[in-house]
C-alpha cells in the first residue's frame, strides 16, 4: 500500500482528545510534506474557497469529510410540482420534501445543538422545507437566529424555489447566509407549464403557463439579486425524460449568465407509491447513464454538481448517509449546552488529511496525463468517506462513479443499490439488481468481496477487485487505468492479480 490508513470515522466515534486525534494522525503515515497542504483549486479566489471547502454540497472533495443537517422547520409552501407529494413519508426513502416529524424553531435549535455535540463533522445546517424556506420566512429566520447565536462557526445554508426569494434577499445577506439553493427547472414558460400546475403569488392563485411566466421571472431576479450581493447560488434541476431534459442545456445556459456557482441536475425520483402526479401518470425518470449522457454535455457551462443525493428535508449525516432517525424530538435531551471541542478537534484533523488526499490525487492525475491516452474508464468505487477505498462489497448501498481518462479521476455520480450480503449470506436476486445498477461501469473497487460475486460481475463484464483497499480512491483508479492503458510500477499490482 501507499500509506498506512486510518479511519476518520474511528476517531469521532467516540469521545477523543486533540492530542490523541494527532497522535493517529501520525501513527496513518501522513507525511510532513504533504499533510495540511491546501486542497483549494488553484484557478479559485481565496473567498470562494473560504465559503465552500467545508461545505459538502458546494464542494465534492468536502463531502468526503463533512456532514449537513436540514431541519424541517418550513412546512408551507407556494407552488404545485408534478414530482412533489409532501404527504408521503417513509424513514427509509431519501428524497426532497420527505420528513418523519415538523419542528418549530425551538425544537430545531435543541436538535442542531444535539447533532454538533454527536456528529463533529457537522458543517452545514440547511432549511430545505418540506415546504418552501421562503415562503415560510419567519419560521426560517427564527431558526437561523437562534442557531447563529448558539453555534458561531456553522454555515446557514437554505433551499427554495425561488417565487418568494426576491422579497428575502436583504434579510439573508444581513444574516450572513453564503449559499443559496434554487430549484430551476425551466426557463420556458411552456415547458414550465407541464411542470408546475399552479402557483400562489401576492395571494393570488395562476395556473398554466402564466404560472410558469411568473416564477421564471422572479427566478432569474433572484440570481441576479443574490449574484449582487455576493452570495454563492447552487441551481438544482430535475431531468424529466421527454419535457426537459433536452431544455435543460438551455437554463444550464442562463444560469450561468446570470453567475450560479453550481448547477445540479437530478434524476425525477417517480414510483408510483410516492403518488406525485408524474409517479401516477407514468411518467419515468433518466436511467444513469441517460444523467450521465446530459451531464457530459452540459460541461462548459455552469460548473455542475455530480454528488447530489437528493435528500430529504430532514437529513442528518454525511451526504450518502442519513442518521435522522437518531435524533428524532423524542431522543432530544431537555437541556443541552452546545460543545465546540470535538468538531474543532475533528476539523483540524481533516486538514492534514485532505491535504495529503490532495497530494495523492494530483499525483495520479499527472500519471494519467502522461500516459497520453484518450480512453475513458468508469470504475465505481465501495467506500464508507474519507475518500478511501474502505467498504466491504456486500454491504454497500451506494456505489461512487469515477470516470478515469487523460483529464485525472473526476466524480461522475453515484449508483444506489440494495446491500448484497444480509446476515453474512448474498442474495442472487439483489446481486442481480446490483449489476443491472453498474450499467457501463467496467471495474469496481473495494475492501472486500467474495469469489461468488466477484465471479458473477465477471461474466457481466465487470472486473471487481480489493487489491486497492483503504487506498486514496484516486490513486486507486489511477493504477487500475494505468495498468489498463499503460505500465508502470503502480498500476502492475491489478495485472498480477488478475
Amino acid at each position: 500500500m501507499s500509506s498506512p490508513v486510518f479511519s476518520l470515522d474511528s476517531l469521532v466515534a467516540t469521545p477523543i482528545s486533540l492530542d490523541a486525534m494527532r497522535a493517529k494522525l501520525h501513527e496513518g503515515g501522513c507525511s510532513s510534506s504533504s499533510c495540511g497542504s491546501s486542497a483549494k483549486p488553484e484557478e479559485m479566489p481565496e473567498d470562494v474557497w473560504d465559503k465552500i471547502k467545508d461545505h459538502p454540497c458546494y464542494s465534492e472533495e468536502a463531502h468526503h469529510y463533512f456532514a449537513r443537517m436540514h431541519v424541517a422547520v418550513a412546512p408551507a409552501c407556494n407552488i404545485q410540482c408534478n414530482y412533489c407529494n409532501r404527504k408521503y413519508d417513509c424513514a427509509n426513502e431519501s428524497r426532497p420534501g420527505v420528513v418523519s416529524e415538523k419542528l418549530t424553531p425551538d425544537q430545531a435549535l435543541r436538535k442542531v445543538v444535539t447533532v454538533a455535540n454527536e456528529v463533529p463533522q457537522l458543517s452545514v445546517l440547511g432549511i430545505a422545507g418540506p415546504g418552501d424556506s421562503c415562503y415560510d420566512w419567519k419560521k426560517t429566520k427564527a431558526t437561523f437566529d437562534a442557531v447563529a447565536k448558539e453555534i458561531h462557526d456553522i454555515k446557514l445554508c437554505l433551499s427554495t424555489n425561488g417565487l418568494a426569494l426576491p422579497d428575502h434577499v436583504d434579510e439573508i445577506a444581513q444574516m450572513n447566509v453564503d449559499h443559496v439553493t434554487v430549484t430551476i427547472n425551466m426557463v420556458d414558460p411552456e415547458i414550465g407549464a407541464k411542470i408546475y400546475p399552479w402557483i400562489f403569488h401576492q395571494h393570488k392563485r395562476y395556473t398554466g403557463v402564466e404560472a410558469a411566466r411568473i416564477l421564471h421571472e422572479r427566478q432569474m431576479l433572484s440570481l441576479e439579486m443574490l449574484r449582487a450581493r455576493g452570495i454563492l447560488v447552487k441551481v438544482n434541476s430535475v431531468m424529466i425524460p421527454g419535457i426537459n431534459d433536452d431544455h435543460l442545456l438551455e437554463v444550464n445556459k442562463w444560469v450561468r449568465e446570470r453567475g450560479a456557482f453550481l448547477h445540479n441536475v437530478m434524476p425525477l425520483i417517480s414510483a408510483p407509491e410516492h403518488g406525485t402526479h408524474f409517479g401516477l401518470t407514468g411518467q419515468r425518470g433518466p436511467t444513469a447513464m441517460e444523467l450521465k449522457a446530459l451531464q457530459d454535455k452540459l460541461e462548459g457551462g455552469a460548473k455542475l454538481m455530480r454528488h447530489c443525493r437528493q435528500c430529504r428535508a430532514d437529513a442528518v449525516g454525511l451526504i450518502g448517509e442519513d442518521r435522522g432517525q437518531e435524533f428524532t424530538r423524542d431522543q432530544l435531551p431537555g437541556q443541552i449546552t452546545y460543545d465546540p471541542s470535538k468538531r474543532a478537534a475533528y476539523r483540524e484533523l481533516v486538514a492534514s488529511e485532505r491535504g495529503d488526499h490532495q497530494v495523492k490525487k494530483q499525483a495520479a492525475a499527472a500519471e494519467l496525463k502522461a500516459l497520453g491516452s484518450e480512453e475513458k474508464l468508469l470504475v465505481a468505487v465501495a467506500t464508507k468517506g474519507g475518500g478511501r477505498v474502505n467498504e466491504h462489497f456486500g454491504h454497500v448501498k451506494e456505489f461512487q462513479v469515477y470516470e478515469a481518462g487523460p483529464g485525472g479521476v473526476t466524480f461522475v455520480g453515484h449508483r444506489k443499490v440494495e446491500a448484497y450480503c444480509m446476515g453474512g449470506f448474498g442474495e442472487d436476486a439483489t446481486l442481480d439488481s446490483v449489476i443491472a445498477a453498474l450499467d457501463g461501469v467496467e471495474v469496481v473497487l473495494c475492501a472486500k468481496i467474495g469469489d461468488c460475486p466477484k465471479e458473477s460481475l465477471e461474466a457481466a463484464g465487470i472486473r471487481a477487485t480489493d487489491v486497492y483497499a483503504l487506498e486514496y480512491v484516486e490513486a486507486a483508479i489511477g493504477a487500475v487505468y494505468t495498468a489498463r492503458f499503460g505500465r508502470s510500477v503502480t498500476g502492475a499490482r491489478l495485472m498480477l492479480s488478475a
